[in-house]
């Protein structure tokens, strides 16, 4: 079964539950499961994105801040070890973010759409609701590099979904905090960074 189908399987049982739930995942399964870097982007809650499915959204090259700021981010991975300079980052055409952002997955942890700001109350009441359909999902993608868009969604997501998972806590030679843990298919893994805020 593809991964695009497992996610929908999930998808409908979880919406027997949450009947204002808003899918997202995986934007593009070839392009995902085909990248050096499999980065999965962790989020508070969609903003004000009702009846649609985010995977769609972002095929489409989304350009809201956090959206842009993201496909930056993704270019500097993709460029690593080697530094990209601002020059290059400043300026992203649409069919730049439809590539890179094609080859991420996305999950929020609150699955109905919220306001411009988060209510951070609301978001870590739905998510320790929804622990189990969040683990099977985060399951399903076996990233290697977890991005959590602010201190709140990396909390709630270190205590939910990651829960009983161990891992060491380092910190990159510029000193931006990351946790990793060692797998034996892949060595070590990068867990859950902190990225910058994001729009």
């Amino acid at each position: 079964m593809s991964l695009r189908h497992r996610e929908d399987a999930l998808f409908a049982d979880w919406l027997r539950v949450r009947d204002d739930f808003v899918p997202d995942g995986v934007i593009d399964e070839v392009e995902y499961l085909q990248s050096r870097v499999r980065v999965l982007m962790v989020l508070k809650e969609n903003n004000g994105f009702y009846g649609g499915d985010i995977r769609s959204l972002l095929r489409d090259g989304e350009r809201t801040p956090t959206w842009l700021n993201v496909t930056r981010w993704l270019k500097g991975i993709g460029a690593l070890p080697a530094e990209v300079p601002w020059t290059e980052l400043e300026s992203i055409d649409l069919t730049e973010r439809q590539r890179l952002l094609r080859s991420i997955s996305v999950m929020n942890l609150k699955k109905s759409p919220g306001g411009h700001t988060a209510e951070s109350r609301n978001v870590w009441r739905v998510a320790r609701e929804d622990r189990m359909f969040l683990k099977r999902q985060f399951d399903l993608y076996d990233p290697h590099l977890i991005i959590c868009c602010g201190s709140t969604t990396s909390a709630c997501f270190h205590e939910v979904v990651l829960d009983g998972v161990p891992f060491d806590f380092c910190r990159t030679r510029r000193g931006v905090p990351y946790y990793a843990r060692s797998t034996g298919r892949f060595g070590r893994r990068v867990f859950a960074s902190r990225g910058p805020r994001a729009g």
